[in-house]
């Protein structure tokens, strides 16, 4: 696979309907009613040292937040490097990353997520929401970059890596796994299953592929929920199918189990 150019700009793409505008290295995107949250959430992660995530730079006349650039790869060459087994690893390790640079976090009593409001409970962390390997950065081999925080909220840590699994192992056909992402054969999900669980720092793979159906049936329901609001591109994805195709994958994972084992 040809190596793909790493000054890309992975905020800036052409589906983020909340980018305004690129500025050099600042990214402008349009603020919501859960940014006030999240910005609580990124200066903590900025106090505790954790370099992988967006730095907010403040807000500028129009109320628009202003962002730090991560120049790298992101999108969908993002998704190709954690085709090989090492880049699994290396994407399983920056979530593990994250969640210990968030873990001892306590939002804001009065946060608002963009799921509403949902006081973090004592076996919870406030999760990213959105960990999918689109939204991450690399520098050659390495992942060095998580963006796009906007769906982050408090949930068990387990929906991100249930999240990230969804798509890394993958829980998709065959075919979708070689033509959608790049795999050059059928994946072993088994395999790339126990890869993940143990770079994360699991003890196993039990329970992961009723988590991955538990976060595919809360994807669909927060979609719906949002996309009821008026959130674009949420209410797009609605009105284009939505909800047929996210319970096509739920049905896929459901009748496939015996691909993880």
């Amino acid at each position: 696979m040809p190596a793909p150019p790493v000054a890309v700009d992975p905020e800036f793409r052409s589906d983020s309907m909340r980018v305004v505008r690129r500025e050099g290295d600042v990214v402008v995107r349009r603020t919501s009613w859960w940014s006030p949250a999240v910005h609580d959430l990124l200066r903590h992660l900025e106090r505790q040292g954790f370099p992988e995530s967006v730095r907010l730079l403040g807000l500028d006349a129009d109320g628009n937040e202003r962002l730090a650039l991560i120049e790298g790869v992101g999108g969908m060459e993002a998704w190709r490097r954690i085709v090989p087994v090492a880049g699994l690893r290396e994407y399983a390790r920056l979530i593990r990353r994250y969640h210990d640079a968030v873990r001892d976090y306590a939002p804001p009593a009065d946060a608002e997520w963009m799921i509403g409001r949902r006081a973090l409970a004592p076996d919870e962390i406030v999760t990213h929401g959105d960990v999918g390997p689109w939204n991450t950065v690399w520098r050659g081999d390495r992942a060095i970059g998580l963006i796009d925080w906007d769906q982050a909220a408090p949930r068990p840590g387990l929906h991100d890596v249930a999240y990230a699994l969804e798509y890394a192992v993958p829980f998709r056909s065959d075919e979708d796994a070689m033509a959608q992402i790049g795999f050059p054969a059928p994946p072993d999900r088994a395999a790339r299953l126990r890869a993940f669980a143990a770079a994360y720092g699991l003890p196993g793979t039990d329970g992961l592929v009723d988590a991955v159906l538990a976060e595919q049936e809360e994807t669909l329901r927060a979609n719906v929920a949002v996309a009821a609001r008026g959130l674009e591109p949420h209410a797009s994805w609605i009105a284009d199918g939505f909800v047929a195709a996210q319970q096509r994958r739920i049905d896929w994972t459901a009748a496939n189990r015996h691909l993880f084992a």
